[in-house]
C-alpha cells in the first residue's frame, strides 16, 4: 500500500484534497445525483456472489429488521473515502478493516470457508461498485468520454487497495472490468440470502406513519426499481427478471429524467453533508502540481 497510507509526502494541502481531489473523474461521478441509483444497483449486484452474500446475511442480522443504519454507513464510507481528507478516509478504512478481519464462516452452497476480508471477496464488492456507479452515471447523461471512463476505473484502484485488495488484481480500465465480470459470472447465483436481500432493497421496512403518511415508500420503490432495471442483462436473468417490462432504452430515459430533476434541486437536497464539506474545503486551495 505504498503511497496510499500517510507518509512523508503527505503535505497538509494533499491531505485536504483527499485521495482523489476535485480534478478527478471520481469526484464528478460520486457527486452526481445518480450516485444513489448506482449504489443500489451495486448492492443488488453484490448479492449475486454466494460467498460474499453469506457474509452479509451472517453478520448483518439487524439489516433485515432495520436496513437504514447500514445503508447510511455504507454511503458515509464511500463519501468519506472520496470527499474526506486523507486522514479521515484512512481512519474510516482502518475501522472497516478491523471489523472485517474478525469475521468469517462457511458458505453452505459451495462449502467454502472464508473470511470477510478475503481479497477476492473485497474485489467483487469493489468491482460491483465501480461498474454500477460508472454505468449508471453514463446512462444518465453524465458527460464522460471513453478515456475518462477508463480514468475513473484506474482512479478507483486506490479505493480497492486501501481496503485490502492487491493492486495487481484490480481492473484499471473498462475493458478489464468487463473481463473481470466475464470470469466471475460462472460463480454467481441467486441464493435464498440473495433473494431476501433483493426483496429487502425493494421493500425495506418503514414505520407505519412513514409508509402511509409520507411519499417515502413510493419514492424509494421507484428508486430501487430503477436500479433493478439498470442491472446488466445477465444480472436480471439470474434474478429471473430478464425484461422487467422495461427496455434498456426506457430505463435509460428514466434515469436521465431522474438526474435532470435532481440537478434542479439546491445542492443541500442533492448532495450529502460530507460531499458538500469536501467541496467547501477545497474551494480555497490552489491547484497542486503533480
Amino acid at each position: 500500500m505504498t503511497g496510499l497510507l500517510p507518509s512523508d509526502d503527505w503535505t497538509p494541502e494533499k491531505d485536504l484534497l483527499g485521495f482523489f481531489g476535485p480534478d478527478s473523474v471520481t469526484w464528478r461521478v460520486h457527486a452526481d445525483p445518480t450516485f444513489s441509483v448506482g449504489g443500489l444497483r451495486a448492492l443488488l449486484l453484490q448479492a449475486l456472489h454466494p460467498v460474499a452474500m453469506d457474509g452479509v446475511a451472517r453478520f448483518s442480522g439487524a439489516f433485515r429488521d432495520d436496513p437504514w443504519p447500514r445503508l447510511g454507513r455504507t454511503a458515509a464510507y464511500l463519501d468519506t473515502l472520496t470527499f474526506g481528507t486523507r486522514t479521515e478516509a484512512t481512519r474510516m478504512v482502518a475501522r472497516v478493516r478491523d471489523i472485517h478481519r474478525r469475521l468469517g464462516g462457511v458458505e453452505r452452497r459451495t462449502g467454502r470457508a472464508y473470511r470477510v476480508d478475503d481479497p477476492d471477496l473485497l474485489l467483487w464488492v469493489h468491482c460491483c461498485e465501480v461498474d454500477s456507479l460508472l454505468s449508471v452515471a453514463r446512462r444518465a447523461g453524465v458527460p464522460l468520454t471513453d478515456d475518462e471512463a477508463d480514468r475513473y476505473v484506474a482512479e478507483q484502484v486506490t479505493a480497492a487497495v486501501l481496503v485490502g485488495v492487491p493492486e495487481e488484481d484490480v481492473p484499471t480500465s473498462v475493458a478489464a472490468l468487463t473481463g473481470y465480470f466475464d470470469r466471475v459470472r460462472p460463480e454467481l447465483a441467486v441464493t435464498p440470502a440473495a433473494r431476501n436481500a433483493f426483496r429487502l432493497i425493494l421493500l425495506p421496512p418503514m414505520p407505519a406513519w412513514v409508509r402511509f403518511l409520507t411519499p417515502a415508500q413510493p419514492a424509494w420503490g421507484g428508486l430501487a426499481g430503477l436500479a433493478v432495471a439498470l442491472l446488466p442483462t445477465w444480472g436480471r436473468r439470474l434474478y429471473s427478471l430478464p425484461g422487467l417490462g422495461v427496455t434498456d432504452a426506457v430505463a435509460t430515459a428514466v434515469v436521465k429524467g431522474f438526474r435532470q430533476g435532481m440537478l434542479a434541486l439546491p445542492m443541500r437536497a442533492s448532495r450529502s453533508p460530507i460531499v458538500r464539506a469536501g467541496f467547501d474545503r477545497v474551494a480555497g486551495l490552489a491547484p497542486l502540481s503533480a
